[in-house]
């Protein structure tokens, strides 16, 4: 299923338990306490801590634990549509599935497994998937913990039609900060984005860094590799790093649209914001046979860094 390097014993750097539904989930260690948790329902992350234990992904307290409705918070994997721009329900069905862990994987990049502990994930479709969306694939998820408690999640879709396919695509991550109005992103200045809230009108950002005063939910278009996520109160910088992504997608919902989500707190829009890689403005399309890989790394630091420093900093982007 997954492995550590040979000085951290397999048996402890992976296990598999149950959720009160009797969904499988892997749970990761590093030897220095960090850990992630995946559940085979999505084949979502639904929790990474740091070593000091400290959650950094947003989990809703009044998120549904019970398929096939997917969970409010972790990483979600929206595929093979993102948002409602499509004939599927919003954000696909790949994120509602039960996956099965895929015990004998095709190779990936030896930097993708060396000193990880780590899991593989398949997801088919089902018949009842054929008839929503007549598309042949195989969806190949890795999720891996490295040593110094970076999360790393890959995605290979491989086209098994004997036509080609297009689909789009996000890891839909929700963040844990302290407080919205104290948290701004990095490395998105300048871009032209898609507001969603306005129908998909092609704006231009203006400001140094993108901060929240209100309701948000935009796409900025041919995003670079890594953008940061500060968090001043709490002192911390989120790194986020993807390949293969060309869209990064910004949501919160602000005060008015949380009283209307069932599985949202009224005021959890205060300790949360999602920040996706994704490839939503120009879908991938797969002729048959062909893969697509995507990759996002998340890293937590302390915040003592300015961001071209981050940048520098970013591992393998």
């Amino acid at each position: 299923m997954g492995h550590y390097a040979t000085v951290w014993d397999q048996k402890e750097a992976s296990e598999i338990i149950k959720d009160w539904n009797g969904v499988d989930q892997v749970l990761l260690r590093n030897p220095h306490g960090a850990s992630a948790k995946i559940s085979l329902h999505g084949g979502q992350v639904i929790s990474w801590r740091n070593e000091q234990g400290e959650e950094l992904l947003f989990t809703s307290n009044k998120a549904i634990f019970k398929p096939p409705k997917s969970m409010r918070g972790g990483i979600q994997i929206c595929y093979p549509q993102f948002g409602d721009c499509g004939l599927l329900d919003q954000h696909g069905f790949a994120r509602n599935k039960i996956w099965v862990i895929d015990e004998n994987p095709p190779p990936l990049y030896s930097s993708e497994s060396t000193g990880k502990s780590f899991v593989d994930l398949l997801l088919k479709p089902s018949e009842d998937d054929l008839k929503l969306w007549p598309q042949s694939f195989e969806f190949r998820l890795r999720v891996s913990l490295a040593v110094d408690g970076d999360l790393t999640l890959v995605s290979r879709i491989r086209n098994i039609n004997g036509k080609p396919f297009s689909f789009s695509f996000a890891y839909h991550t929700y963040l844990s900060v302290s407080d919205i109005s104290e948290v701004r992103i990095e490395g998105l200045e300048t871009l032209d984005y898609l507001d969603n809230l306005s129908k998909r009108e092609l704006l231009t950002e203006q400001g140094d860094a993108i901060t929240f005063e209100s309701e948000m939910d935009r796409t900025y278009l041919r995003s670079p590799k890594v953008v940061a996520v500060l968090d001043h109160e709490r002192k911390r910088t989120y790194v986020i790093g993807k390949e293969g992504l060309p869209d990064t997608v910004v949501w919160n919902p602000w005060e008015k649209k949380s009283k209307t989500m069932a599985d949202f707190g009224d005021d959890e829009y205060k300790t949360m914001l999602c920040v996706d890689g994704a490839a939503v403005e120009r879908p991938i399309t797969l002729k048959p046979g062909e893969e697509w890989t995507g990759r996002l790394m998340l890293t937590a630091v302390k915040s003592s860094f300015c961001f071209d420093q981050l940048e520098l900093q970013s591992k393998g982007f």
